[in-house]
C-alpha cells in the first residue's frame, strides 16, 4: 500500500489539504422491482459508491491519468470518458492503465435485494447510509497515509460526482449529526475530514470524478448482472493493488459489503469477486 519514493520526495508549499477523494456510483439506491437481465426498466439490483483518492499534489496530474484511457479510444471526440460507454477491451486497458497510478480506491458495495421493505423510506436515507461507511475508511485511510505524507493538513478534500435529487448541504448537516452524537458506532477519523469543504461537480468537469467512475462501475460490474446475465470480475481484478487494506485485510477496509458476504446468496461469479479479496 506504499507510495513509491517519488512521491514521498514531492513537496508543495502552500497546501491546505493533503489528499483529495472523488466519489462516484453504479447503480441507483431504488429498493424494489430489481431489474431482470434482458429486460428494461427497474432497479438495479447493487448500489456501488466508489472513492478514487490521491495525494491533493497530483489533481492536476489526474487530467492526464484520465487523458491516456481516453487516448485508448481515438475514435472519441471527446476527452470525458464514461465506464459504461467502453466496449470491454477499453474497459480491461482503462483499469490496467489507472492501476498503475498512485492512487487508493474505496468501495461499498451493498446488495439491494436483501433490504427488506419499509427499512430506507426517506430521500436519500440508503445512499447517505452508505456512504458513511465510505467516508469512514477513507478517514482511517487518509490517516495511515499522513506518515508518508508530511504535505498539507493531514485532511481530505471530498468531491462528490454530482447526482440528481441529492443535497450535499443536507450530507454536510447528515456528517455533522454523526460528529456530534458520539456514537461508538461511527468510527469516523474526523480530525482528516474537511465537512465544510465537501463539494459536488458535474461528472464532465473534473477528470478525478471520471477516474472514480472507472473504479464505481468496475466493481460494480462483478456483481451486478448485465443484460446477458452475467457478472464480470476482472475490472475489480485489475485494480486490487490500489485497494485499500492492512496486512492483506481488504473487506474491513477498501471493499465493505453490506451485508457480509456470507450473509447473502451469491452466483459463482459474484463469489469470484470477493473470493479476490479474501
Amino acid at each position: 500500500m506504499a507510495f513509491s519514493q517519488a512521491e514521498s520526495s514531492f513537496s508543495v508549499s502552500g497546501m491546505t489539504h493533503s489528499f483529495v477523494a472523488y466519489i462516484d456510483e453504479s447503480g441507483d439506491d431504488g429498493i424494489g422491482n430489481f431489474r431482470q437481465p434482458g429486460a428494461h426498466g427497474g432497479s438495479s439490483s447493487w448500489l456501488v459508491i466508489s472513492a478514487c483518492v490521491f495525494r491533493k499534489s497530483f489533481d492536476l496530474d489526474a487530467v492526464g491519468w484520465r487523458d491516456e484511457i481516453s487516448a485508448l479510444m481515438p475514435e472519441k471526440r471527446k476527452r470525458t470518458i464514461h465506464f459504461a460507454h467502453m466496449a470491454h477491451g477499453q474497459k480491461l486497458a482503462a483499469c490496467r492503465s489507472l492501476a498503475a497510478r498512485p492512487i487508493r480506491s474505496l468501495s461499498i458495495l451493498s446488495n439491494k435485494t436483501t433490504i427488506p421493505d419499509g427499512t430506507y423510506t426517506d430521500k436519500n436515507q440508503l445512499y447517505f447510509y452508505l456512504t458513511r461507511y465510505l467516508i469512514e475508511r477513507l478517514s482511517w485511510l487518509c490517516r495511515d497515509l499522513r506518515p508518508r505524507v508530511p504535505q498539507g493538513d493531514g485532511r481530505v478534500m471530498i468531491t462528490f460526482s454530482r447526482r440528481g435529487g441529492m443535497s450535499y448541504p443536507d450530507f454536510r448537516s447528515y456528517l455533522e449529526r454523526l460528529r456530534s452524537a458520539q456514537d461508538n458506532d461511527v468510527k469516523i477519523h474526523w480530525p482528516v475530514i474537511d465537512i465544510d469543504g465537501i463539494d459536488a461537480k458535474d461528472h464532465s468537469t473534473h477528470a478525478g470524478l471520471q477516474l472514480a467512475d472507472v473504479v464505481a462501475s468496475a466493481f460494480a460490474s462483478g456483481v451486478e448482472a448485465d443484460k446477458y446475465g452475467n457478472c464480470e470480475s476482472r475490472y475489480a481484478e485489475l485494480l486490487k493493488r490500489t485497494v485499500y487494506e492492512r496486512n492483506g485485510n481488504y473487506l474491513s477496509y477498501g471493499l465493505k459489503l453490506v451485508p457480509r458476504h456470507n450473509d447473502m446468496t451469491l452466483n459463482a461469479e459474484q463469489r469470484r469477486l470477493i473470493d479476490l479479496f479474501k
